[in-house]
């Protein structure tokens, strides 16, 4: 049989890397860490490598399908499958960005959303039968669902939503904030 593997998105900062260190002490197998910045990861490994750890490295970039189907590929090929996978990528804009909101909403959106989606459509069939799933999220979706109209709240929250559903959702909100002044934007935020 195979290796056990742990694979963990976005992982060369933050809480993706405090899990690759804890999962290279606990789990009984390999352990990847992942981003899309190869020096930022490798920077990371020789890092914890100084702790007497061993994670390993994978280029993903959860924006690049075609890195994805690079991971997925090499994860069948050498491991047979996946045992762990921790969906932690993602983007956050800082309050003080001068980004548009329309651009911070569409990347914030593209990776968060759609760029894990992707992740999880292509690593999902290689799955072992006892593996398992993290997705990490924040507060922050919480917060926003929040500030959302009765009505648009009520689309997000329903309990039969289907994926084409919030699909469109999203990229209707995408469509939305493109399309708003940039006034406007800053009048609703406030």
């Amino acid at each position: 049989m195979a290796r056990r593997v742990a694979i963990v998105t976005g992982s060369n900062k933050g809480i993706g890397y405090g899990i690759v260190q804890a999962l290279c002490k606990h789990f009984d197998g390999d352990v990847f860490l992942t981003g899309r910045s190869k020096e930022r990861c490798e920077a990371a490994v020789t890092e914890l490598q100084k702790e007497g750890i061993s994670p390993k490295y994978h280029h993903l970039d959860i924006d690049d399908q075609d890195t994805i189907i690079k991971l997925r590929d090499f994860m069948k090929e050498k491991y047979d499958g996946i045992d762990v996978l921790v969906d932690n990528a993602g983007l956050a804009y800082k309050r003080e960005s001068t980004v548009p909101f329309s651009e911070q909403a569409k990347m914030t959106c593209a990776t968060n959303f759609f760029g894990s989606l992707n992740v999880c459509n292509t690593l999902f069939p290689i799955l072992r039968p006892h593996a398992r799933v993290v997705n990490i999220s924040s507060t922050n979706s919480q917060w926003a669902i929040e500030k959302c109209s009765d009505e648009v709240r009520s689309k997000f929250l329903q309990p039969d939503i289907t994926m084409d559903k919030l699909k469109g959702l999203i990229r209707q909100f995408m469509e939305y904030v493109e399309q708003l002044p940039v006034y406007l934007i800053m009048l609703r935020l406030n």
